[in-house]
């Protein structure tokens, strides 16, 4: 990052925010919201948001893109696939201020902004724009006489709920699939941090030429966008964020048209240590980087270690030098390891865990904000680590969404799965051990959509993302993406004698 992506930042910032309706820029007709900087506690920008008549309205222009098949038919699939590509370009050419706006708006770090967000933004609409031509039917066995096959049509307007803590980068998981099979679509980003999304939609604008009310950008709270999940003119709703949330979009979507819906939801992931891990040491590093890493501020990140007690006391004492040397400050500076918490009410939530797992279990590191010189100013809160954590304990069970670590021994293979699976939810579980057998055997029955052996946390974009259980529907990136932007057709033909 220069000092001129600044300059230019604060210069964006003190320009007039509006919405994206039907291929023109809105002002909005709703409350006035501000747009924080939660290391320092300065407004950024405030935003006019949108009502839900201008909510309703953006589902109405998508809609009508959809009726006119002007993307879905009208528009090549080859074409497609290069305004896909050209998306990717305007991300790769605008990284260094995509990355600045995420970083201030959600407090993360710029280097995490840059290196975990925004260039995975462009292999996104890159890796889609391939499936434009590549996701179809099948003609189907049956009798003779007869000719069965299915297509994959478009599903129509798509609803893009994205959160706080990934915004351009869950935004992109969004709108890229919907997209590449023919959808149009309506964005609503995090209120707390749409600036990156905003901007880039500036971008396609200015540069590109697409059909109008193909793309839509509504910047509202979420009691507002609940609009978008009752609407009939919304075909689909794809949601990441709170469980309670997707309950409630749920709800909505058989209160209306039955409209499709993907929910990823929440997640309180376990680490299992077994006392046979090789490369003890490495093992520890990348489990504390995952758990730690964007402030701890990550659906799947692994929040319960479950250590094997003959290396439970190496393993833990690990942990707590490593959090005792994390440096928490000004998300800009390249010494800075963790940011500050994504919104005031995030960081409360979080500080109201810690006292609950003071109460529960033993404190061994943090379990505190980080007042430290300028830090004071901001939603900092230090690396926090709970030991001996019954696993019936609030903050073993319950999403706690920062960077607080629970740490429980067991004795066994069979504790270990019994432990990892006693939570409502399922999205990942991560298994070390240096037996093969043991790390099937184990992964077999973990209750949980994403499993990792000997290294927690891998993603690329060819794998699906998705949990079980109260962790959501549905599968986001890969292939497994692209059912739920479509719907099979089939088709029956009669070629017999009359």
């Amino acid at each position: 990052m220069q000092e001129s992506d600044l300059d230019w930042a604060l210069g964006w910032l003190a320009q007039d925010k509006k919405h994206y309706i039907d291929g023109d820029w809105i002002a909005g007709a709703g409350a006035d919201w501000s747009v924080k900087n939660p290391a320092t506690g300065e407004t950024l920008c405030r935003i006019a948001l949108a009502d839900k008549d201008q909510i309703e309205a953006s589902a109405v222009a998508a809609n009508r893109c959809h009726q006119s098949e002007a993307w879905s038919r009208k528009t090549a699939r080859k074409a497609r696939a290069d305004q896909l590509l050209a998306i990717a370009r305007l991300i790769r050419e605008n990284v260094t201020r995509l990355a600045l706006l995420e970083s201030l708006a959600n407090g993360k770090t710029y280097l995490e902004a840059v290196n975990d967000d925004i260039y995975t933004c462009a292999e996104i609409f890159e890796y889609y724009a391939g499936w434009t031509d590549k996701f179809y039917g099948e003609v189907s066995p049956v009798e003779d006489g007869f000719l069965n096959f299915t297509t994959k049509d478009p599903v129509g307007v798509c609803a893009l709920i994205a959160p706080w803590n990934y915004p351009l980068y869950q935004a992109s998981l969004k709108i890229a699939p919907a997209l590449a099979m023919g959808n149009s679509v309506v964005m609503k980003p995090s209120e707390y941090t749409p600036l990156a999304t905003l901007h880039l939609f500036e971008l396609i604008d200015r540069q590109m030429d697409l059909p109008k009310g193909l793309l839509n950008l509504v910047l509202c709270d979420g009691e507002a966008a609940n609009q978008l999940t009752i609407s009939r003119n919304v075909h689909k709703v794809s949601f990441t964020g709170s469980t309670g949330v997707g309950r409630r979009i749920v709800q909505n979507s058989g209160a209306s048209n039955l409209k499709s819906v993907t929910l990823e939801l929440g997640g309180k992931s376990p680490c299992v240590f077994f006392d046979d891990t090789a490369n003890l040491d490495a093992a520890i590093e990348r489990a504390f980087y995952v758990m730690f890493s964007q402030k701890g501020e990550k659906c799947s990140e692994p929040t319960r270690f479950l250590i094997q007690k003959g290396i439970y006391d190496y393993v833990l004492e690990k942990l707590v030098a490593r959090a005792e040397a994390v440096t928490c400050g000004d998300p800009l500076l390249s010494s800075t390891q963790q940011g500050a918490q994504c919104n005031e009410a995030q960081f409360k939530r979080i500080l109201n865990y810690i006292e609950i797992g003071k109460t529960e279990a033993e404190l061994v590191a943090g379990g505190h904000a980080d007042t430290s010189g300028e830090n004071g100013k901001g939603l900092f809160i230090r690396p926090t680590i709970f030991s001996n954590v019954p696993d019936t304990a609030r903050i073993a069970q319950e999403e706690i969404f920062g960077p607080v670590l629970s740490c429980t021994p067991f004795a066994t293979a069979d504790e270990a799965v019994r432990i990892a699976n006693g939570t409502s939810y399922g999205l990942a579980a991560g298994v070390y051990t240096g037996n093969v057998s043991l790390a099937h055997r184990i992964a077999e029955r973990l209750d949980a959509g994403m499993v990792f052996v000997n290294r927690y946390g891998c993603y690329g974009l060819s794998a699906p993302f998705g949990g079980f259980k109260e962790s959501g529907w549905g599968k986001e990136m890969a292939i497994h993406s692209l059912s739920s932007y479509t719907r099979s057709k089939s088709t029956w033909i009669y070629y017999g004698d009359a």
